[in-house]
């Protein structure tokens, strides 16, 4: 079969990995794809959100399934452009994929229909908003409505900070048109959960949970990133946790997107917080994890490619889903200065035979060189989580580029819960 993988990060590269090992596959292509991703798929000069060119490319080479992966071109329709011209798609069609691409409509949907979250107001107007933070808790949470690159979220811990955040992406237009609404929410806390899950709009199959570690800097500390590094499984996840979940939020969201006339297919990603109160939803994603997709997928032990063609057809519930039982890590090396200003184009030497997926480089004469903030992401898997973060920073060492930076502390918070 003939596969195409929209997108150029390490998310897609991960996919492409994993799509690789099937033995269905003969050809895939990347659209843009990266530098690093070349070694694995060919790669198309055509954007991910171009989706005319997208289609005209699916429909010349006669693709046999699209893996549409990242949030903007889901968000622009890219599933539906390709589903017209009959190339069968993993993602959901726009209409779903606003779940992700409007945080109002998925505050409101979680309203409706009683899902767990944050308590929170919808502000369309700079000085009601202005006006609201006059009394509103202090720490809060403020949000822009549309994409922003998974930045469009500032934790506010003064009135001041929440106002400047709220001019920032109403007035200043820091986020373009995502921020003309914003969203300002009670600030929750506990241990945040990545749960992405399979869904074909009946049956909801969950993958191993992870945990995020999005700040720049050892300890936490530092600007809020696209993220570090991740672990699986997250050891605060436990069986009782998930089956609540499964109960009160991933069946339920499910149900509640059917009801609106949205059927969500494809990868829908549950932003978790473990609160006193239970389980909340922070956010959703409409798509695979950047990186949590990189620790996750290294651990399904199955066919990827036969997975997504069960969640395109509706028979999930035939599927073969299944996950070691191991541990995973992922650590991101960066450019130093990322996510703020940093230099590009050092040359990269990397082993060639580890789960390295690159994200921001491009190749020059035969050269791979550095040409993003993150860079790349080293995972490793063990039979304890403590074997898998130590082989992981194994193999980091034996990367190279200049500017590289890197958190020394991925999977720590975790490895302290699991003992506690």
């Amino acid at each position: 079969m003939k596969i195409m993988v929209v997108g150029g990060g390490g998310r897609e590269h991960a996919i492409i990995k994993k799509l690789k090992e099937s033995e269905k596959v003969s050809k895939i292509y990347a659209l843009p794809g990266n530098g690093g991703i070349a070694a694995d798929a060919e790669c198309v000069n055509i954007g991910a959100k171009d989706i005319d060119g997208i289609r005209d490319f699916a429909k010349q080479e006669k693709i046999d399934f699209a893996v549409v992966a990242p949030d903007d071109p889901l968000v622009l329709g890219a599933v539906d452009a390709l589903e017209e011209i009959g190339v069968p798609c993993f993602g959901p069609r726009a209409n779903a994929a606003i779940i992700e691409g409007s945080k109002v409509f998925s505050k409101n949907l979680m309203k409706k229909y009683n899902i767990p979250t944050a308590e929170y107001e919808v502000f369309s107007d700079l000085d009601e908003a202005l006006k609201y933070l006059e009394t509103a808790p202090i720490p809060t949470v403020i949000k822009a409505d549309g994409l922003a690159l998974g930045k469009g979220v500032i934790i506010a811990t003064t009135r001041d900070e929440a106002k400047e955040a709220v001019r920032s992406m109403m007035e200043d237009k820091i986020f373009g048109e995502s921020g003309n609404n914003v969203v300002i929410e009670e600030f929750l806390t506990g241990p945040e959960v990545s749960v992405l899950s399979f869904t074909d709009g009946e049956t909801v199959i969950p993958m191993v949970s992870s945990m995020d570690h999005k700040r720049a800097k050892d300890g936490d500390e530092g600007l809020n990133t696209g993220g570090m590094g991740t672990i699986a499984p997250n050891p605060y996840y436990t069986k009782a946790v998930a089956d609540e979940c499964m109960e009160k939020i991933f069946i339920p969201t499910i149900d509640a997107m059917n009801k609106e006339g949205r059927t969500f297919k494809g990868c829908l990603y549950f932003g978790l917080m473990l609160t006193e109160k239970g389980p909340k939803v922070i956010e959703y994603n409409c798509r695979f994890g950047d990186p949590e997709t990189q620790v996750v997928l290294p651990l399904l032990d199955g066919d990827l490619l036969e997975i997504m063609q069960h969640t395109a057809n509706g028979t999930l519930k035939d599927a073969k889903v299944k996950f070691k039982d191991m541990a995973a890590c992922c650590v991101v090396m960066a450019s130093n200065g990322y996510p703020q200003k940093y230099d590009s184009g050092f040359e990269i030497t990397m082993p060639t035979d580890k789960n390295i997926y690159v994200a921001g480089a491009k190749l020059e004469d035969g050269k791979l060189l550095t040409a993003g903030g993150r860079v790349l992401g080293v995972t490793e898997i063990g039979n304890s989580l403590k074997d898998a973060i130590g082989a992981a920073y194994e193999t980091v060492k034996t990367v190279k580029f200049s500017n590289a930076y890197y958190r020394h502390d991925i999977g720590q918070k975790a490895l302290a819960a699991e003992n506690a």
